[in-house]
């Protein structure tokens, strides 16, 4: 930490629990083991996806919902109960401590469960009619997502979906950090779901951007992105102990709908806003954890948006994980917030899978080889169409 800056570095809110599932695997452990040992998760598209691509689709066996939450028996709120239940004996105590009114949930999410929407559509079409036991507040909300997650957890509390596509569950941290700060509640569960559906699959390869093999972030071979699925939550907490989150930063930058602003302004603006709302700077950055979608003009702006913000002498390794579980779209910004925290915990920064070779216009300083080393900031990127920009600042435990 920069001489000048240490005296004013805040101390935020401990992050005392976190859990992830995705194409890794269906455990927290699982998921972290294949993450250190540079494994990728990415295989094959689901079948009924016309064209060339790969996947991070969720592997294993996947309990069914069952009793009052059988008619929430969708695959994505299966994998977020699969993911919640990693930390279930945190998220208890955390109820039993502030009293389960005094917990709230704050949970990103893009496309729900718009896999059971198109089965929907598809008989409607075939048929005149829906399902018979379809129901639009069940199937086509998130509504639904909430409500098995407040099951699951005993939590009472506030509770609210975040939907800016990719940037939807790093934005659900804000909500935390907002509701903490003004003592709505003394802890949040903070999380985020998405599965794989056709709308998302066939809508990002209608914007020329899917990749039809393993995404290669920052290489100068990428050619665009895999999506993928998955859900991951995180246990933000008024005190305890654990990694902090010390700042969050939102921007919108409105530069197009689809394409990012190739200056980064918006991009800048959130990274600055987290660090100072951190009370850092970016020479105080020793890790990004990049949104790194393997676009030819996401890596480059988000490149030359994070060299502006931590100096041209900057050596934080910056990595994109993206290679391991394809883009979790609303679930990103947490999942990769996991990967964030593990990073300062255990001081493991993975490869940048794919990256090999790097661009040479990405003038930061990419992980292509994992590094072992003591971190003590981490900053995480989650940037999504129309321009909502989020970055997250977490810090060592203290």
């Amino acid at each position: 930490m920069s001489a000048e800056r240490s005296g004013s570095r805040r101390i935020g809110y401990p992050i005392t629990a976190w859990s992830a599932v995705n194409a890794l695997g269906v455990s927290t452990a699982q998921v972290l083991d294949a993450l250190h040992a540079g494994r990728s998760g990415l295989s094959a598209a689901p079948p009924a996806t016309p064209f060339a691509t790969v996947c991070g689709a969720v592997r294993g066996v996947l309990e069914p919902l069952i009793g009052d939450l059988q008619r929430y028996d969708f695959r994505n709120n299966r994998i977020a109960r699969r993911a919640v239940e990693g930390i279930e004996p945190e998220v208890q105590a955390a109820v039993e401590r502030w009293g389960a009114g005094r917990v709230g949930l704050a949970i990103g999410s893009s496309t729900a469960a718009m896999d059971e929407t198109e089965r929907a559509y598809e008989t409607h079409a075939r048929t005149g009619s829906l399902p018979r036991d379809f129901d639009v507040q069940q199937h086509a909300s998130p509504e639904g997502l909430l409500h098995v997650i407040r099951t699951v957890t005993g939590i009472a509390g506030p509770g609210v979906v975040v939907s800016t596509a990719c940037s939807s569950s790093a934005k659900a941290f804000g909500t935390a950090k907002r509701w903490l700060a003004a003592d709505v509640v003394d802890a949040v569960l903070v999380g985020g779901a998405d599965s794989l559906c056709q709308t998302t699959l066939r809508g990002f390869h209608a914007l020329a951007l899917v990749a039809s093999e393993p995404a290669r972030p920052f290489s100068a071979q990428r050619c665009g992105i895999n999506i993928g699925e998955g859900a991951a939550f995180a246990l933000v907490e008024r005190r305890g102990t654990g990694p902090r989150l010390l700042g969050v930063g939102e921007s919108a930058d409105a530069h197009h709908m689809s394409s990012p602003d190739p200056q980064g302004h918006g991009a800048r603006h959130a990274m600055l806003a987290a660090l100072d709302e951190a009370g850092l700077s970016g020479a105080d950055v020793d890790h990004v954890n990049a949104h790194g979608t393997g676009t030819r003009l996401n890596d480059a702006m988000e490149a030359e948006a994070i060299r502006a913000v931590l100096g041209a002498e900057a050596r934080a390794l910056t990595v994109s994980t993206k290679g391991y579980t394809g883009h979790l779209l609303g679930a990103a910004g947490v999942t990769e917030a996991v990967f964030a925290l593990d990073a300062l915990v255990t001081g493991c920064i993975p490869e940048s899978l794919g990256a090999d070779p790097v661009d040479p216009q990405i003038a930061i300083a990419i992980a292509i080889r994992a590094a072992q080393m003591p971190l003590r900031v981490v900053l995480s990127n989650s940037f999504a169409f129309g321009g909502s920009n989020v970055s997250l600042v977490f810090g060592e435990p203290v």
